[in-house]
């Protein structure tokens, strides 16, 4: 679709699934979650989506290995908008940023838990390789 000045581009699903990494079922699954919805719709009915929207699904494909739950992104996800959103209330700001923090702390967590199992996994890979 031709964008027009002043628009975003705007990318249809498979080229939105290639970028990303993610299959078109789990895009379409993030959007019936609520966690990624396309920012419009072509005349035929297709899904449209921006470079702010890839980059909410990288956001979503970084946090899945992580082990968050599908309303644990669209709470993480929301608090990300709302720290960003200069004009939210600072309370709402402020409640967000804690929750960024909570979940920065269990992702860092869940990454050295994660690098412990690949270095077994590697321990194991090596030793399968001697003869």
């Amino acid at each position: 679709m031709p964008e027009r000045e002043g628009e975003p581009a705007q990318m249809q699903i498979g080229n939105v699934a290639a970028r990303t990494e993610l299959s078109i079922k789990t895009i379409r699954h993030y959007d019936d979650a609520g966690l990624v919805t396309p920012s419009a719709r072509s005349r035929g009915g297709f899904r449209l989506y921006t470079e702010s929207d890839v980059q909410r699904l990288l956001v979503i494909r970084r946090m899945k290995p992580l082990g968050f739950t599908l309303g644990e992104m669209r709470e993480l996800l929301a608090a990300l908008d709302a720290r960003a959103d200069g004009s939210a209330d600072h309370e709402i700001r402020a409640t967000a940023e804690r929750y960024v923090d909570e979940c920065h702390r269990r992702a860092e967590t869940t990454c050295a838990e994660l690098r412990t199992q690949l270095a077994y996994a590697e321990e194991f890979t090596a030793l399968l390789a001697q003869p």
